[in-house]
């Protein structure tokens, strides 16, 4: 593939709801510019961008895969992006590196929830994009009604730039309006009197916002002359780079309809990398401005890591300044890491199309980069820049993840961290308290194929399970008792006996003495202490990590003979128990802090099912787009499957973020079950 100049090259998320027709929109492109010489379907698992085992197996993308397209000496790369909410985060790293958006809706169906999503996202970031209604041959498809929900919604920047020709199974063409010029499979044919009359009013929307660009142009419009061609192209180019203007247009994926309009469309209308000017960074706490020219200091994005377990890591990056060429020494200025590039080259799914280089503006790849992983800056070492990092969404769903045979726990562990460099939005942590290994990600769907890959890609088959409770025990009351410790029986003696206090405190553990006498020897008081702290990470109660105790030594005997450290260790422990037992012991468990996003008609569902988790709303907050901020805590036993529930609440149209916040007391009756458990799972 051929080198690109900045202003021939455009970088563009392909966005929209699940099964909204992306995957097989890519494959219409790749027909239509004679990439392929036939459509690849997703039911058949033969699609350029749907590469992986998984997303073959599942028909879905999973991740997203870059497919770049020739057309007119321009050179789009359209980002393909996952539908299914699990994966947001490929979708975050594709926005992060595209310069504009192109929203794929299945005419069919309408706005669904992942339309609503992505506009969202678009919105937040100002960028230029335009709507395609695909799926235009559906059976019910109506045009008109569909094109009113999406300025109702949207608001009346949405503007088509398209009509349709024929309905349902018929649909086999449009007109386009600015030209007036009516297309049958690409073929311009003549246009209907009734498709003219209606282009004709669309059209002068169109002048309208050719003329809000520009006083000349107002001017212009009001006295009632005509644009020329140019004028309306660079009008109504301002208009969409601004936001101020949607163009829709239509297409039937399957079909191979509407794939020359779209091409066309992205290439005059959204920005291409020459529009995006400069790009800022850090280096060492001052910012940094860089021109998106290939004449200027190397700097590059990695926004995506491909593990393959055959080809070994590959790094999709996005150069914004320079041009990063083969053999080339780059420098990661975050970990101060120094390596050479091997071989570069541009990515079509799973194809890997060689290149000498990569100019300002294009996105390429490389492999076997040991110190760069998903949103890394790469410069060079005499002029290094960090850029942001991508802003992936939190976790919010949790399992534990266990190997089906022993043996394999530290490949387990392996495959986890090698996938997590492809996926950095699942956390991995190891709870020291239950001994579990605990994976974090957006639901059920991402955890379940991470579990998949272990098998397929590591060879190693795990469990999911959910996770163990991390809860604590602490006393409530105080005690006053003896730990004896002694042992005649058989060559040496033990002998160790102390007297401890026990009482709240707010520290996590205070051991103090009052030893007068020589009761217990001084060399003997470390060893009681020792005893003691070996004893928190077992509580009476249901073995859980003790917390919030004060332990004071105050009196005890020893023997001249029989005495040592470790008769006063179990000594302690002794106590401890004792002690613990006498103290009015009670269960702990942790709280998290919940904030909910929702729209405003869920909120009586949202708090009523909060009240059953036993959670606390503190407050609500009203967002600019409408909906609802509910600020709640809640216990954490009660959150670790509220991302699936709260999906199925909302039909998809909430989010939450969850982090702990402190331990609280555990309610009698929830507790004595946790403790009933405990004591029948070990007598067992």
């Amino acid at each position: 593939m051929k080198t690109y100049s900045i202003d021939k090259i455009r970088n563009v998320a392909l966005l929209g709801h699940s099964s909204c027709g992306k995957t097989t929109l890519t494959e219409s492109l790749l027909f239509k510019t004679k990439v392929t010489n036939r459509m690849g379907k997703v039911e058949d698992g033969n699609t350029v961008s749907d590469f992986d085992k998984e997303e073959k197996d599942r028909q879905v993308s999973i991740g997203t895969s870059i497919i770049p397209i020739e057309y007119e000496n321009t050179k789009i790369n359209f980002l393909d992006t996952p539908g299914y909410f699990d994966f947001v985060g490929e979708v975050h790293g594709a926005l992060r590196v595209a310069s504009g958006a192109v929203i794929v809706v299945d005419a069919s169906s309408g706005i669904e929830v992942g339309t609503e999503k992505v506009w969202k996202y678009a919105e937040q970031r100002n960028m230029p994009r335009i709507i395609v209604l695909n799926k235009m041959d559906k059976e019910n498809v109506k045009f008109d009604n569909l094109l009113e929900q999406l300025r109702e919604r949207f608001g009346k920047k949405v503007v088509p730039f398209a009509l349709p020709i024929g309905k349902g199974e018929s649909h086999d063409g449009y007109m386009d309006i600015l030209e007036g010029q009516s297309y049958i499979n690409s073929e311009p044919v003549e246009t209907y009197p009734d498709t003219a009359e209606k282009a004709e009013k669309l059209k002068a929307i169109l002048m309208e916002a050719v003329a809000e660009t520009d006083e000349e142009m107002l001017d212009k419009f009001f006295s009632g002359e005509e644009f020329t061609d140019e004028e309306i192209n660079t009008g109504l180019r301002k208009a969409v780079l601004a936001g101020e203007l949607v163009p829709v247009v239509l297409a039937a994926a399957t079909k191979g309809l509407g794939a020359d309009l779209l091409m066309k469309m992205v290439v005059e209308y959204l920005p291409s990398a020459e529009d995006l000017c400069e790009v800022k960074g850090m280096n060492d706490g001052v910012e940094v401005t860089r021109k998106v020219e290939p004449s200027e200091p190397l700097s590059a994005l990695v926004f995506k890591t491909i593990v393959d377990p055959f080809v070994g890591k590959i790094t999709l990056f996005k150069v914004m300044s320079g041009t990063l060429k083969k053999d080339m020494d780059i420098y990661n200025a975050a970990n101060r890491e120094t390596e050479r590039v091997g071989n570069i080259f541009f990515m079509r799914g799973k194809e890997q199309l060689e290149a000498t280089e990569v100019p300002a503006g294009d996105i390429g790849a490389t492999s076997k980069l040991l110190h760069f992983t998903t949103g890394d800056t790469i410069s060079v070492k005499n002029n290094p820049i960090i850029f942001d990092k991508i802003d992936f969404p939190k976790p919010c769903y949790f399992m534990a993840v266990n190997a089906k045979t022993k043996d394999n726990e530290e490949k387990v562990g392996v495959g986890l961290h090698k996938l997590n460099e492809e996926d950095p939005t699942f956390t991995i942590e190891r709870n020291v308290e239950t001994k579990e290994q605990v994976i974090g990600g957006q639901g059920n769907i991402q955890l379940d194929v991470i579990a998949s890959k272990l098998k397929n890609n590591f060879k190693v088959e795990v469990t999911l399970s959910p996770p163990k409770v991390a809860y604590r025990e602490t006393i409530r009351g105080k005690s006053d008792v003896q730990g004896k410790h002694k042992k005649q029986s058989g060559g040496a003696g033990q002998y160790g006996d102390v007297h401890i206090r026990f009482e709240p405190t707010d520290k996590e553990f205070e051991f103090t003495e009052e030893i007068f006498g020589g009761s217990v020897p001084r060399n003997f008081i470390p060893a009681v202490e020792k005893g003691l702290r070996e004893c928190l990470d077992k509580g009476v109660l249901a073995g859980c990590k003790v917390v919030g105790i004060k332990a004071t030594l105050y009196d005890g005997s020893y023997h001249d003979v029989d005495s040592n450290e470790m008769a006063f260790k179990i000594a302690a422990s002794l106590a401890f128990k004792k002690g613990m037992t006498e103290a009015k012991p009670i269960l702990l468990e942790p709280i998290a802090k919940v904030e909910i996003n929702v729209p405003d008609e869920y909120m009586g569902d949202i708090m009523g099912d909060m009240n059953k988790r036993r959670g606390r709303i503190l407050g609500m907050e009203q967002q600019e787009d409408g909906n609802q901020l509910v600020m709640a805590e809640a216990p954490m036993a009660e959150m670790y499957t509220y991302a699936i529930e709260l999906k199925s609440m909302t039909q998809a149209k909430g989010s939450f973020t969850m982090e702990f916040l402190r331990y609280d007391e555990m309610p009698v009756n929830m507790a004595e079950k946790v403790i009933s458990d405990y004591k029948a799972k070990n007598d067992n």
